[in-house]
């Protein structure tokens, strides 16, 4: 029941990342935005992996913390939000970002020596059908054919890092302090925020209520809550099982931008969203992955 709940909230939390993007890049540079988003998280994780006695780990497994983080946190979300930025257009990157499960599922099998059964892979492909169904008409709409090329090569460069950073919390790490960890992480990603920040990125921030707003939930919903249960859902019931969830989130982010933005929202995505809900239990549906130490 417990893993249940927090499986839901993850996507529910995750989901909200569309939003609050949306939200606040009119009022601050992505980098910016992504630089304190970051380091307000690593200090507030910091402070409650302080006050709950989980002290830094050896200096091998906190140099993998920060390749982690850098990789989950900092690459994946700043190399997404640049390409956005600068012409990619959001419903193909969601696209990329839905390739991310099999691209755990294939590095796992690869690298980790897990054994996945063919109705992993079924339910894998069936609810990347349904993700493709959901983000058709956004994709219809921007057209494939005008995307630059170096936002759509830091757009799979981005998806690929995360799923690195994904794969590196089954490993030693992950008997670490769920805080610390995540205090680390964040820290690490906050240095590629920040590097981004000083060298592409723009000084552009308005202080508008939206953005610090949106920057509060980013901090205490998406990162100190998202990236949190992201790590534990990793720990507990593997790479490939967690990142299938991500397949909910497009679905889901297009059902809350029809709420608050009156996006389209038609038929083929309702459809797609049962497709990808139903690929998603299908393939979750095996038990627990075993544990399998990378080589």
């Amino acid at each position: 029941m417990i893993a249940l709940a927090a499986c839901i909230l993850f996507v529910l939390i995750w989901s909200t990342g569309f939003i609050v993007a949306r939200a606040t890049v009119p009022h601050g540079a992505p980098e910016l935005i992504l630089s304190v988003r970051l380091t307000l998280t690593a200090l507030l994780l910091g402070i409650i992996a302080m006050r709950a006695g989980q002290a830094l780990p050896p200096a091998r497994r906190l140099r993998l913390h920060l390749v982690a983080g850098a990789m989950l946190h900092g690459l994946y979300l700043t190399v997404s939000w640049w390409a956005v930025y600068h012409g990619m257009p959001a419903g193909i990157m969601s696209l990329l970002g839905a390739l991310q499960p099999l691209m755990v599922a294939v590095a796992s099998v690869a690298l980790m020596g897990e054994r996945l059964p063919g109705r992993a892979w079924a339910g894998l492909a069936i609810a990347i059908m349904g993700v493709g169904c959901v983000l058709m008409p956004a994709i219809e709409r921007s057209g494939a054919g005008g995307i630059p090329v170096l936002p759509a090569i830091a757009g799979l460069a981005a998806v690929i890092a995360m799923t690195g950073g994904t794969l590196i919390q089954r490993g030693t790490i992950s008997g670490d302090g769920i805080w610390i960890s995540g205090a680390v992480q964040n820290a690490g990603g906050a240095l590629v925020a920040i590097a981004a920040a000083a060298t592409i990125g723009e000084m552009r921030w308005d202080n508008a209520p939206l953005l610090w707003v949106g920057l509060g939930w980013a901090v205490l919903g998406l990162s100190a809550g998202g990236l949190s249960l992201l790590v534990w859902l990793v720990r507990t019931q593997g790479p490939t099982r967690m990142s299938m969830l991500l397949l909910l989130v497009p679905p889901l982010a297009a059902i809350e931008a029809w709420a608050l933005f009156g996006e389209r929202l038609g038929p083929v995505q309702l459809a797609g969203f049962a497709l990808a809900l139903a690929g998603v239990l299908l393939g979750r549906s095996q038990g627990r992955e075993p544990v399998a130490e990378p080589a």
